[in-house]
């Protein structure tokens, strides 16, 4: 089997650091020191140390203005660099108070859909309000992932200790048993605000740890990174692949189809010799027409099956493939046994020339839809397979809702984890959602990429709210006396579920399908990955 490269996010660097940085590092270099007016600071070293690791920047020429206190944006931007994530130009803004057009936007945003920062309310993030000490020491012990655990804990050791608010003890009791956070002349002074000296020292902080700092500096590995191709010519394949971190390509190249040849062939050597020239991996992908009847004449008819593996094979040499996807749907429970066998077969025939072998499979939910999946034999015979992690309402379902809700994917993969190794286990995540049309009697819906889906949610007047339980943001809207629902995937949705399937150390993500997503959606995915690493 072909050893995999690991995507490492060099190209995110660049990105961590506001233009002027370049200049300051240089000044650095010269003068010993970037800006005039930190020599007095306590905070000098940090600051140098900092401004070396492009999390900070001055205010102005050779100014850095330690004693001026820092804003709830500006502080977001700073833990954002230091853990090395970038900004995303989010589709759709979290706060109504946080313009898209603001330098801060993108930083807001990459915070908010990693659970680092919240706003003052569920509309408003007030980015321009200073930030106080109790909060900065809330949002740097949530930043490092650090559980603060329940209650005070015991009274904290400050003579103020009564106007610390209850939500923040337990962090501010926590970045003191850290090393993070400290008060003087034994006043925590929670309301004060922090200042940009004071920022820089607690930052600073945190690349002291030598594990803290360790984990920011790894790249992560990012595994297999998937993109199936639909409704998308093979140039237009190409372009979206090329802005993407996909590293292994699936073109729908192979089918079983009812004739002398039971193999249909629709490769396009061209798109071989692409992947080649810039390092992708090709599992060209098998289906079956989601045809039941179909599937079985051919699995159970023990020639026909040979006939389709030693074709398969034969391509996949001939057009230098990696490997196979098996995509088959609709299959009968009685076929299970042979789609067992023809898997162990295929498997067996492609690990022989050096190619390997993945199978996507539908949650299990003890339904016939999956009765034929052997998951337990299916993930013993194939090198991956991918959990399809979408669809938990489907197109057709009378009742509405989420297309791929956090707790459904989390008990999907967990189901499928406890009979095949999580090594063995990609992630498939929606790069589509649906518009419900809410009926008496039922429901109704229409499929909507997730470029579609904000052209129509910007088109209407709606209402939108963050549902914790499910992962995902819920607009309502009316239109044409109808009421309409969307339960919206994005950057934050895609990225709890990333950071989540990460955690459980799955081998790889896979996406339905390229070309359906916004461009932010790529950086969103790689701080879920980065973040999920720490």
């Amino acid at each position: 089997m072909k050893k995999y490269r690991r995507f490492a996010a060099a190209w995110t660097a660049s990105a961590l650091l506001f233009g002027a940085c370049g200049s300051v590092v240089q000044a650095v270099q010269s003068t010993g020191l970037p800006f005039d007016d930190i020599a007095g600071s306590f905070a000098k070293k940090e600051i140098v140390e900092l401004v070396k690791e492009g999390v900070v920047d001055g205010t102005g020429p050779r100014r850095f203005e330690p004693k001026k206190n820092v804003t709830r944006a500006e502080f977001a931007a700073m833990t954002d660099r230091l853990l090395k994530l970038s900004p995303v130009n989010a589709d759709m803004a979290s706060f109504g108070d946080v313009s898209a057009k603001s330098w801060y936007y993108g930083w807001i945003e990459a915070a908010v859909q990693l659970g680092i920062v919240e706003g003052k309310s569920k509309t408003q993030f007030m980015p321009s309000a200073q930030i106080t000490r109790q909060e900065a020491a809330v949002l740097i012990v949530r930043a490092l992932k650090v559980d603060p655990g329940s209650g005070t804990g015991g009274k904290l050791p400050y003579i103020d200790g009564d106007k610390i608010a209850s939500w923040a003890a337990p962090y501010i009791k926590k970045a003191r048993a850290l090393g993070l956070m400290d008060g003087a002349d034994g006043k925590f002074r929670p309301l004060d605000p922090m200042t940009r000296e004071e920022t820089a020292a607690v930052l600073d902080r945190v690349l002291q740890n030598k594990t803290w700092s360790a984990a920011i500096h790894r790249l992560p590995d990012y595994g297999i990174q998937i993109g199936w191709q639909n409704e998308l010519t093979l140039s237009q394949f190409k372009e979206k692949i090329k802005a993407s971190h996909v590293n292994t390509m699936v073109p729908r190249w192979f089918f079983l189809e009812n004739g002398q040849v039971p193999l249909s062939n629709y490769a396009d050597p061209s798109l071989s010799s692409w992947a080649k020239q810039n390092g992708k991996e090709i599992w060209a992908l098998l289906g079956n027409h989601s045809d039941a009847a179909l599937t079985h004449q051919i699995l159970s008819d023990k020639t026909k099956r040979q006939t389709v593996i030693q074709k398969l094979t034969g391509y996949t040499k001939t057009y230098g493939l990696s490997g196979i996807n098996v995509d088959f749907e609709n299959v009968s429970p009685e076929d299970g046994p042979y789609l067992t066998a023809f898997v162990s077969e295929l498997s067996t025939s492609l690990h022989a020339i050096g190619a390997v072998l993945s199978i996507d499979v539908s949650p299990d939910l003890g339904t016939d839809w999956t009765e034929a999946f052997d998951y337990a034999a299916l993930g013993h015979y194939t090198d991956y397979v991918i959990l399809m992690g979408y669809d938990e309402h489907w197109d057709g379902d009378p009742v509405a809702g989420s297309v791929s809700s956090f707790p459904w994917v989390e008990s999907a993969l967990k189901r499928l984890q406890s009979v095949v190794p999580a090594s063995k286990t990609i992630l498939a995540l929606p790069f589509y959602t649906r518009d419900w049309t809410l009926q008496t009697g039922g429901a109704v819906s229409e499929d909507l990429t997730l470029i579609q889906q904000g052209q129509r949610i910007r088109s209407v007047p709606y209402n939108r709210s963050w549902d914790s339980g499910l992962g995902q943001y819920v607009v309502s809207y009316n239109r044409q006396g109808s009421q309409h629902r969307i339960w919206v995937e994005d950057g934050r949705s895609l990225g709890l579920k990333t950071m989540m399937a990460a955690e459980r150390g799955v081998a790889g993500f896979a996406y339905w399908f390229i070309g359906a997503e916004t461009p932010d959606i790529w950086i969103s995915l790689s701080n879920a990955i980065r973040y999920a690493s720490y």
